[in-house]
């Protein structure tokens, strides 16, 4: 089976939803892949609101999710949106020493069932230690031009192969976008007809 791979951004709600789901809905392997979310085409900016009511019901409707897929209940960072970009690039790092996905899970907790922004050494450095890296190295890993320069170039290939936002899972020439098309990953890596946009 060829190997899916799953794309997220450690600032998204909606990634976080996808990453608790996705290693149990995928019937294959999928490679997580760390993008910089907003250097994507089609990217939700989470600040955009028009008003205070529609930013509201936008929280009420992840937070209902989350409540759906029986995660711990949603705890909104203060600031949100954050900066993701150091929390990325600490995930980029991670994913060079083969701990991609204990440390994008324990981030994302950190973020969205502990309310804790990522764009903070602190946190980062406490979902680190959640999964057995050593701090320093995972921050002198992510102040790194060469991580950088990794983070920049994969988010660069995911925006070329059709990758709008995240979460997205692309297989075989198809890009999924959003936590409940995993259902239409899974079934296409199945082997099932499914609709998919096209990369």
């Amino acid at each position: 089976m060829t190997q899916a791979a799953f794309y997220f951004d450690l600032a998204s709600p909606l990634a976080y939803l996808a990453a608790e789901r996705v290693l149990h809905v995928l019937p294959g392997p999928a490679e997580w892949q760390p993008v910089l979310a907003r250097e994507l085409a089609g990217a939700e900016r989470f600040d955009s609101y028009r008003c205070e009511p529609e930013r509201e019901i936008a929280r009420a409707e992840i937070e209902l999710r989350a409540a759906q897929l029986e995660l711990q209940p949603l705890r909104w960072p203060e600031p949100f949106p954050f900066d993701s970009a150091l929390a990325m690039r600490a995930a980029t790092y991670a994913k060079s020493i083969g701990r991609t996905v204990p440390f994008a899970l324990a981030a994302f907790r950190q973020a969205f069932a502990g309310g804790h922004p990522l764009e903070r050494d602190d946190y980062v450095v406490i979902a680190a230690a959640a999964c057995e890296m050593h701090p320093a190295a995972v921050l002198k890993g992510a102040a790194l031009r060469s991580t950088a320069e990794r983070l920049a170039r994969s988010t660069a290939a995911a925006a070329a192969l059709g990758v709008l936002d995240v979460p997205a899972v692309a297989y075989q020439g198809c890009v999924f976008h959003g936590e409940r098309a995993l259902v239409q990953a899974a079934a296409a890596m199945r082997g099932e007809r499914v609709g998919g946009a096209p990369a």
